[in-house]
């Protein structure tokens, strides 16, 4: 009994809905607090390093949006958002071949609320999505509320191999799944960027077997070398396309878009009114008046050259202490590098030794359904945020981490204790 005299329950577990039970928490949010410390460095999150925005600029272009929007700012809007930062958005597709208009697209609270509207709206327990293999593990995570089966299609170099794909549809059938997410330009957390002829083929396969497809656009600006590749969406206007201004302005304002056909984006509104009624319209004006009053090019120039730079560092690091043994992709752009260990390892229990050495990463199983058993000997490493110096000390500390287990592993092998 407690104080009141009402029965003190014991547990909650009965009252839970089922879905709960197959959500797992973000490894990457289970980093932070790790990450905060003064002694760690970080290479678990992919944060922009918005330390590089000009912050009396950001100021200036707050201060200016609450003066001239005056209370509107500050009041309930519109569900699918502000005209005005539609309007934006448009220009900014343009920028990168898309052509729409704002009748063409719903704001959203970051591109991550567009994919839980996505799967709410389609997905019914026990539906097929379909993702490359590794994918991203907030996309898993925004999934997993709505109990779907997730297939992964392994990647390459060239993005994801469409002819696997093209066996498993064979098998499957018509419409067997809901939606193929994907992120082709510098995937989270892979690194890799899909090729043109492998992006025609997803688009092929998409009609010939009637599947939706999602293209995940967080980071197809920052590419530090080659020439841009078409956007799925500027190739078909039925993909399903979202983008976000977290990584060339500010992911603390959550601001980003799903482009869809019409009938497609009507349901997502009618979810999206149950979920949250309206965006931050305070977030939307200052996003508008920093893209439409500041030199935002340059200030995204900048912190791409940043990007380069600690990729260089990463890759650099990773041949001169990484062992023959591993291997790991080599990004043109975006925020990661996958590494892949010799099977034996487990990079779950890797990142509890490697915490003690100073260094977060996060484990390659994160970035696969729950119990698939696949990715344990993977891990993403993101070089966006640390200074090279301590990128390179960073990847040092892990190879000696990585060394010691398998120096451990061989001496139990030769042992015969294995």
């Amino acid at each position: 009994m407690t104080a009141t005299g009402l029965v003190q329950f014991d547990d909650w577990v009965d009252l839970y809905a089922d879905r709960v039970e197959t959500m797992r928490s973000s490894a990457v949010r289970d980093l932070f607090a790790a990450a905060s410390r003064s002694d760690i460095i970080s290479l678990s999150g992919g944060m922009p390093d918005i330390r590089k925005l000009p912050l009396d600029e950001v100021a200036e272009v707050t201060a200016n949006a609450v003066r001239e929007e005056g209370v509107a700012g500050l009041q309930y809007g519109d569900t699918q958002g502000r005209l005005q930062t539609k309007e934006l958005i448009c220009s900014l597709m343009t920028d990168v071949g898309i052509e729409i208009t704002p009748d063409d697209l719903t704001v959203t609270t970051g591109a991550q609320q567009a994919l839980d509207l996505l799967a709410k709206t389609f997905v019914n327990p026990g539906d097929l999505i379909i993702t490359e293999g590794p994918t991203y593990l907030g996309a898993l995570q925004a999934f997993s509320a709505y109990q779907p089966e997730v297939l992964t299609i392994e990647m390459d170099s060239q993005g994801m191999r469409t002819d696997i794909l093209e066996a498993e549809l064979k098998k499957r059938g018509k419409r067997c799944a809901k939606f193929l997410y994907t992120i082709p330009d510098f995937n989270n957390p892979a690194g890799v960027t899909m090729s043109l002829e492998r992006r025609k083929h997803l688009l092929e396969l998409s009609h010939e077997y009637e599947i939706l497809i999602v293209e995940d656009d967080p980071y197809g600006r920052l590419r530090f070398e080659g020439e841009p590749i078409d956007r799925l969406r500027s190739m078909d206007d039925q993909v399903i396309y979202l983008g976000t201004v977290s990584k060339m302005f500010a992911p603390g304002l959550r601001t980003g878009w799903v482009i869809a056909p019409l009938p497609i984006r009507q349901k997502i509104n009618l979810v999206k009114q149950g979920t949250d009624l309206c965006g931050s319209a305070l977030c939307q004006v200052i996003v508008e008046h920093y893209f439409n009053t500041t030199d935002w090019r340059s200030t995204l120039g900048s912190m791409i050259d940043k990007y380069r730079e600690r990729r260089n560092a990463m890759l650099a690091a990773l041949r001169e202490y990484f062992p023959p043994e591993a291997s790991w992709t080599e990004p043109v752009g975006g925020f990661f590098v996958w590494v892949t260990l010799p099977e034996y390892l487990d990079t779950p229990q890797l990142l509890n030794i490697a915490l003690d050495n100073g260094v977060t990463f996060v484990p390659g199983d994160g970035c696969y359904p729950a119990k698939s058993g696949k990715g344990k000997n993977a891990m993403r490493i993101a070089f966006c945020y640390e200074e090279p110096e301590k990128i390179r000390e960073a990847i040092r500390r892990l190879s000696l981490v990585i060394e010691e287990r398998m120096a451990l592993y061989r001496a139990f092998r030769d042992a015969g204790a294995l």
